[in-house]
Parts: structure tokens; C-alpha cells; sequence
């Protein structure tokens, strides 16, 4: 039987206040959204919002539901390629303070195993496009975590790296059942619906209620309505859904990445540009979609099933198998088919009609994909910036006869597990994380099959 055929889509395919000097924005496109939402949101871009009166969410505790949220059923064992030197990752210099690391870690061209793990039952491995530490949960519903450290991320009370998988001892009586990595923060979910968080705070990303530095061990956040089932960091922001379905974010609210119309921008002393951060968690309550000619409409009655973030974006599936999204709108990875930041979730228009809703969603650094309910694989934004951009989601057409099981991408790599074989590609440079192997090529533009596991049932992948 001839082999499917796969091909490249890489190219097309609140108190308080952050200084605007502290992240260089990417580009800055204006919003001339007409839609009325004085009456679910009055915080406007250009001024701060009131936080005294701002309180955690709370549900009495006659009406709670109930849940215990069951851990993944596979048992797997951990294999890892691709760079390991985890302060290098993303930078361009190893930082001062890390300088004794300066060479330790090296690119793993194909696959390799941690000792550590050798009696670990492995269940499901998280890792992010913007993050360089990574978590594993083990089938007893344990969180071990390695990698960069330098805000705490890493859950174990310091900010040492770790170049191996470590048992997050803080969390050694839950059991955890879901978790996500920011760029230097990490979220963990309970079997109960309980959401804790630990690393970097500058910006209110752990959901504490203040701002600090770093917490270097996990904490609960600040809320207690009905029990979480997901939870989704981008680089500074966070997102978890509730048992009901309802959306809550926080974290810096730039290019308005958090859902509740407004990017946070207003003028504070000296002129200078600040952002007015979300500290706790806040309902994103309005959804809506966009005619050709401009005129927004709300759309009432979502029920989240699925959340995924991006650097500066985030993408919703909902249950009816509607995709929304909103933030950061360079180079297409909203879907839109236009640049503009979205303030708000904005329907996607393709997975709206019958037959055609998507089942899975996934984002990477500056990308959307989407599974389709019929299989397909869809694609949107961009991989690697010096090639063109993808506006709106288009069909992977040369995959189309591949069962995709898991989908994951970095910040210009992709890797899919598909049937019974493993794909990847991303332009140069890469460090190993397509996987291919010593003495072989490094890169690819287009969709190659890993040969180094041929024989490998991959049940999951993460980039």
C-alpha cells in the first residue's frame, strides 16, 4: 500500500501596572469595533480599571459541583529530543546570573530517555511554545518538572535549573490531572478542580491577587467558584475553564489577549504607557462574530470545552464545535483573514457550519491549527516570519489521508503523531526538536516522517 503523502504548511502554513518599555510590542493594529459593551464591560482601553471594588469568584458551597477529574488513562515512557541547554533556549546569551550553566546541555538529535524515568509509568507531557522547562504527570497523577527555573516555575521551592525530571514534592498529595507551562509560570490542575500556580508574577499570570516577582512553590489561585477542568497559559497571561463551561483569564492584558475588551493601556505619570493587569480570575463574558461588512454581533450561550494559548493569543473551542479567537493579530493567527487585534473572542467563520465544526485545537508561538470533526487538518499564521503568513485557516491538504492522534508546535517546529508514524518539520536553525537523528539533515521545510521511530507507538507529543 503506497505510503500518504505529507507536505509543508510551515511558511503558510489589577494593581498593577506594567511598563510598555518592558516588552516591545510587535506591531500595533487599531480595533473599530462598534459592538455596545458598556453594559458586561466597562473597562475601557486608555484609562485603568477600578480594582477596589474587584473580588475572587465565589460560589456558594450548597450550589458547587462536585467533580473528580480522572487522569489519562495511557501509560507511556518519556522520550526527549532537541535542545537541553535551558537557559539558552529563546535567548541569544546565556543571563549572568546563569553564567556557571553556560555549558551544560547539549542538541539532542534523536530521541533519548531519562534514567530517572526508568520506573515512571509516563500518562501525559506538557511543554509549551514560549516556555523552555517542561512537566510530566505520571499515572498516579504526580507532576515532575526540569528545565529552566529562574522565576520558580519549576514548583520546587528555589530557582535552580534541573537538567532531569523532578517530582514537584509540594504537590506529592494531589493528584494532578492537567497543567501548562508559560513562558516563565506553570499552572497545575487537581482532581478536585483546583488550580495552582507558581513562577513569575510580574503581571498578575499566577492569579494570586497581587503582583510579585517570583513564587517558588505552588499556590492556589484566587478563586473558588465551580471546579476547573482546564486550565492554559500564554507567555504572561493564563486561562482556566470552569465545570460549566465558562472562560476566566488573567495576567498582562496586551493586544487583549485576555478576553475582556480592553488591552490595559493608559497613560501613567511622565507619560509613560503602563498596562492595568488582571490579578484574579475574570469571567470573559462576551463572545461574538463579525459580518463581511462589519456589522458585530454577539454570540450568546457559549460553553467552553477546550482553551489554547498562543504567545499573545488564545483560541476556544466551544461545545458545539465552534472555534473563537482573540489577541495578538499579526501575521493571520487569529484567522480573521485581516492583522487587527481582536478584544474579544471573535467566531472563527469557517468551523460554523454543519458538518464542519473542528474537533481539536492547538496553537503555537505565532499559529492556530485546528482538527476538523471530518479529520482535516487546518492551519493558520506563521511558522517562520521571514516567509509568507496564513490569514485564515486552510485545509493541510497532503495530510489529509493521515489520521492525526497529537499535534503540537514550538516556535517555528511542528510534530504530529499521525496513524502508526511520527512527522515534523521547521525551517533552520533548528536543535534537534524534529528529531531526525545524528548525521541527518537538521531541517525541513517540508513534513518529514521521524525515521528514528519507526517501530515507536508515539501516544502523545509535545514541542
Amino acid at each position: 500500500m503506497p505510503r500518504k503523502k505529507v507536505t509543508d504548511v510551515s511558511g503558510n502554513g489589577g494593581v498593577k501596572k506594567k511598563r510598555a518599555s518592558g516588552k516591545r510590542k510587535e506591531r500595533d493594529f487599531s480595533s473599530d469595533d462598534e459592538f455596545d459593551f458598556e453594559q458586561e464591560n466597562n473597562k475601557k482601553p486608555g484609562k485603568p480599571a477600578a480594582k477596589s471594588g474587584l473580588q475572587p469568584v465565589t460560589v456558594a458551597d450548597d450550589v458547587k459541583e462536585k467533580i473528580k477529574l480522572e487522569c489519562s488513562k495511557v501509560k507511556g515512557q518519556l522520550l526527549i529530543f532537541g535542545a537541553t541547554n535551558w537557559d539558552l533556549i529563546g535567548r541569544k546569551e546565556v543571563p549572568k546570573s546563569q553564567a556557571a550553566f553556560r555549558n551544560l546541555g547539549q542538541n539532542l538529535w534523536g530521541p533519548h530517555r531519562y534514567g530517572c524515568l526508568s520506573d515512571v509509568q509516563v500518562s501525559f507531557v506538557v511543554a509549551g511554545p514560549c516556555a523552555a522547562h517542561s512537566l510530566l504527570m505520571t499515572t498516579e497523577g504526580k507532576l515532575w518538572s526540569w528545565g529552566r527555573n529562574d522565576k520558580g516555575q519549576l514548583g520546587h521551592g528555589d530557582t535552580k535549573r534541573l537538567e532531569a525530571p523532578k517530582l514537584i514534592e509540594a504537590l506529592a498529595d494531589h493528584v494532578i490531572v492537567a497543567a501548562a507551562c508559560g513562558r516563565n509560570h506553570t499552572l497545575a490542575l487537581t482532581e478536585d478542580g483546583t488550580a495552582y500556580s507558581f513562577g513569575e508574577n510580574k503581571l498578575g499570570q499566577l492569579g494570586h491577587g497581587n503582583q510579585t516577582d517570583a513564587v517558588l512553590s505552588p499556590a492556589p489561585i484566587s478563586y473558588n467558584g465551580q471546579p476547573l477542568v482546564k486550565v492554559a497559559c500564554g507567555a504572561e497571561f493564563s486561562m482556566v475553564v470552569d465545570c460549566k463551561g465558562n472562560l476566566y483569564s488573567f495576567g498582562c492584558p496586551e493586544y487583549g489577549q485576555l478576553g475582556h475588551n480592553s488591552d490595559g493601556k493608559f497613560i501613567a505619570r511622565a507619560q509613560r504607557i503602563e498596562f492595568d493587569c488582571e490579578l484574579i480570575a475574570r469571567r470573559v463574558a462576551i463572545f461574538i462574530e463579525k459580518s463581511k461588512d462589519g456589522q458585530i454581533m454577539p454570540v450568546p450561550n457559549v460553553v467552553v470545552r477546550d482553551v489554547a494559548c498562543g504567545s499573545n493569543h488564545t483560541l476556544v473551542l466551544d461545545s458545539q464545535k465552534r472555534v473563537f479567537s482573540w489577541g495578538f493579530g499579526g501575521y493571520g493567527r487569529l484567522g480573521h483573514s485581516e492583522q487587527k487585534d481582536e478584544m474579544v473572542p471573535r467566531l472563527v467563520k469557517l468551523f460554523d457550519f454543519p458538518g464542519r465544526g473542528a474537533s481539536q485545537i492547538c496553537t503555537g508561538y505565532q499559529c492556530s491549527f485546528a482538527i476538523s470533526e471530518m479529520g482535516g487538518l487546518f492551519f493558520w499564521g506563521v511558522t517562520n516570519t521571514s516567509r509568507d503568513s496564513t490569514m485564515y485557516p486552510k485545509a493541510v491538504q497532503d495530510l489529509c489521508g493521515w489520521k492525526v492522534r497529537s499535534l503540537a508546535c514550538g516556535k517555528s517546529s511542528i510534530i504530529v503523531a499521525a496513524d502508526e508514524s511520527t512527522i515534523s518539520w521547521g525551517p533552520s536553525p533548528t536543535f534537534g526538536e524534529l528529531g531526525y537523528g545524528d548525521n541527518k539533515p537538521k531541517s525541513s521545510t517540508t513534513a518529514q516522517e521521524v525515521k528514528t521511530l519507526d517501530g515507536v507507538y508515539v501516544e502523545q507529543v509535545n514541542d
